[in-house]
């Protein structure tokens, strides 16, 4: 049985723990600063809670020692210090951050590194990648390539048409950052919530609109081999206007800690929400024009008896997923590994990279 440590004791660290521990085959350690967030945790007989300061690397790394890997669920802003404690006690590191400044420090520190670093783990960047990587390998010649998530509530009811599913940290963040984008052949930064589409899915009208590290490492990745290649957050229509009015005309992307406190103070959380995986590819196959579409949702279900959200099961689910793969030796071992690295089908057919599974099954046999 091996040993993982999880930094984070929220939704997706919690998440992490009821999907590793139950599967018989991990104990954990979940380490979090909130006695509170740790407490909240169901006992389990294989887990253990630390309550530390995870912004001291050399204590953090002092209570990973001995782990296979440490999977950091904490927020994007202390991604840098989880990864350096991984280093310092020489175990495999995993994240699951949006954050581009982030990444790239990741990736300095795996340059030497004798253990795998692998970030980007969850749902966008993540799967989104993996799947739209196993639509690129069709192609002679690339055109366009276009990634599109969301994590929706089901049932919306205000006039943001939206729940909080996900990190609040997080959401603004990617609507604040600069957007990494290729646009005709040109790698380009694009600003956060423009280039607002509406598309239709099933009957259901969608927009989407840029935000920040969706694409984890594909603009580097395809560099010179793509004409454009973007990422875009799907949200119900009228939501992406809403954001603007807050961020821009009330300068609340200035004052980031107020805008949390709105938001969750105003926005209520639920569980009943749906994940949406929307990946188009054109180029050129066998010297023809030709286009290939990923399309695959995913629903809250129940974990340990308890219900989880959509975004909770498939970003903690990609995130074991790839743990288990490394485990398994389908991984490289040491260095930086990139999502488009990881196989769509093997990943599917891991025990958990199954919760992406069934409607892809059943779209692929319709």
């Amino acid at each position: 049985m091996r040993k993982v440590a999880i930094v984070g004791a929220g939704k997706i660290g919690s998440t992490v723990l009821e999907l590793l521990t139950q599967s018989g085959a991990y104990e954990a350690v979940v380490i979090d600063q909130s006695k509170a967030a740790l407490r909240a945790l169901p006992t389990r007989a294989r887990a253990k809670k630390v309550h530390l300061a995870v912004e001291t690397p050399e204590a953090l790394a002092d209570a990973i020692a001995g782990c296979f890997a440490v999977i950091s669920c904490a927020p994007f802003h202390l991604t840098t210090q989880v990864a350096s404690a991984a280093k310092a006690a020489g175990v495999h590191y995993l994240d699951l951050t949006e954050d581009v400044a982030t990444s790239r420090v990741v990736r300095e520190l795996a340059a030497d590194a004798s253990t795998a670093f692998i970030p980007q783990c969850g749902l966008a960047p993540g799967f989104i990648t993996i799947a739209a990587w196993d639509l690129i390998k069709h192609f002679d010649e690339l055109h366009d390539v276009r990634l599109r998530v969301g994590a929706l509530p089901r049932y919306p009811s205000n006039a943001l048409n939206y729940n909080l599913t996900w990190s609040t940290d997080g959401v603004i963040n990617e609507y604040c950052e600069p957007c990494e984008a290729i646009v005709n052949g040109a790698l380009r930064e694009v600003p956060a919530l423009e280039e607002c589409e509406e598309f239709s899915l099933d009957g259901v009208t969608y927009e989407a609109f840029n935000t920040s590290g969706g694409l984890g490492t594909l603009c580097t990745t395809l560099a010179g081999r793509v004409r454009n290649l973007n990422y875009r957050t799907i949200r119900y229509p009228g939501h992406a206007a809403i954001m603007k009015a807050l961020l821009n005309d009330l300068n609340l992307r200035n004052r980031r800690p107020l805008l949390k406190d709105i938001l969750e103070n105003a926005v209520p959380a639920t569980l009943q929400d749906v994940v949406i995986v929307f990946v188009t590819v054109s180029g050129m196959k066998a010297g023809k024009l030709m286009q290939e579409t990923y399309v695959n949702r995913v629903f809250a279900q129940a974990i340990g008896g308890q219900m989880v959200s959509a975004i909770q099961i498939t970003t903690a689910g990609a995130a074991c997923a790839v743990l288990d793969m490394l485990a398994e030796g389908q991984l490289p071992q040491r260095g930086f590994i990139r999502q488009e690295d990881i196989p769509l089908e093997a990943f599917l057919a891991n025990r958990f990279g199954q919760v992406y599974a069934a409607e892809d099954e059943a779209r692929r046999s319709a």
